[in-house]
């Protein structure tokens, strides 16, 4: 194709724009609408999958030791945890720590609650915070783990402890989630398609009467086909440039704004530079190809009369 008649292709492409205002005005309408709710649902799929990826990376084993092992077994029985498959990092947490952690969890509660407790008195166990490469492997490793005191006497393992019922309970909410949110963000993006190219498909079909002259004239199928396909693409990019804009910012400014009570409960947003190229490329390319789509149906109903 000579580059004078890509060109005059484009030319018409944006005249046509131009030319059919108000049905240009309602196709981006209809894009840009559909799309931002498409993208909407997928921030949303987004965090919460984010989201349940660290709740899950939250799950760790809890291994209390008996109060009379020699330390020397202290260091033997870290070694033979860290060379358990799917253990990422093991943390030797002293009683004098644990009780430290506890105090500061409880704050002034625990201030009067664990008072003279130091030292001899100290009711808790020397443990480990064994944390696991594969979330849903911890049962696996607490197994493992709990095998350590076969052929020992006394056991040097007092308790393991991951949470077993609420790990569980954690896995299956998650799962649901995240296939809740594939499934949402599918059925919005085919309503999306449908509602998109239909809207495109009206705006060629007040049309019909140009095509039809350009047929009479010896066009060529190809020739009366291009500047469709630049118009719907472009009205693909305009329409999902806007929510793609809008949705960046707007997710900017969430994440600012939310940031200090998502530290709270130990969980954040996924990161804004994570998240808008991605957003963009996928509103955009959607809304591309369904701009090209949607001419492409309607065109080829329209040559073949």
């Amino acid at each position: 194709m000579k580059i004078s008649t890509i060109g005059r292709h484009f030319r018409e492409g944006t005249r046509s724009l131009i030319r059919n205002g108000w049905m240009t005005f309602a196709s981006i309408s209809a894009i840009s609408i559909s799309l931002f709710v498409l993208g909407i649902f997928l921030l949303l799929a987004v965090n919460v999958n984010y989201m349940s990826s660290q709740v899950e990376n939250q799950v760790e084993v809890k291994v209390y030791l008996d109060v009379n092992l020699p330390q020397e077994n202290v260091a033997k029985l870290r070694t033979e945890m860290e060379a358990i498959g799917n253990v990422d990092e093991v943390i030797f947490v002293s009683k004098e720590e644990g009780l430290k952690l506890m105090r500061e969890r409880m704050g002034e509660t625990g201030e009067k609650v664990l008072e003279g407790m130091d030292g001899e008195n100290n009711p808790l166990n020397d443990a480990f915070t064994v944390r696991v490469k594969d979330p849903h492997a911890v049962k696996e490793v607490a197994d493992a783990i709990t095998a350590l005191n076969n052929g020992r006497t006394p056991k040097p393992i007092v308790k393991v402890n991951y949470g077993a019922d609420m790990v569980e309970n954690l896995f299956k909410v998650t799962s649901m989630i995240r296939n809740v949110g594939l499934v949402l963000v599918g059925c919005l993006a085919l309503t999306a398609m449908f509602l998109i190219s239909n809207t495109i498909k009206l705006t060629i079909m007040a049309r019909n009467r140009e095509i039809k002259i350009m047929k009479l004239v010896g066009a060529t199928n190809s020739f009366i086909r291009w500047p469709f396909f630049i118009e719907g693409a472009m009205l693909g990019i305009i329409g999902s440039v806007i929510p793609a804009a809008i949705l960046s910012l707007g997710y900017w400014k969430l994440i600012e704004t939310s940031r200090s009570s998502m530290e709270t409960f130990m969980m954040e947003m996924k990161p804004f530079d994570a998240v808008y190229l991605q957003l963009s490329a996928i509103l955009i390319g959607i809304g591309i190809g369904i701009g090209i789509w949607g001419s492409m149906l309607s065109v080829r109903k329209y040559l073949r009369a």
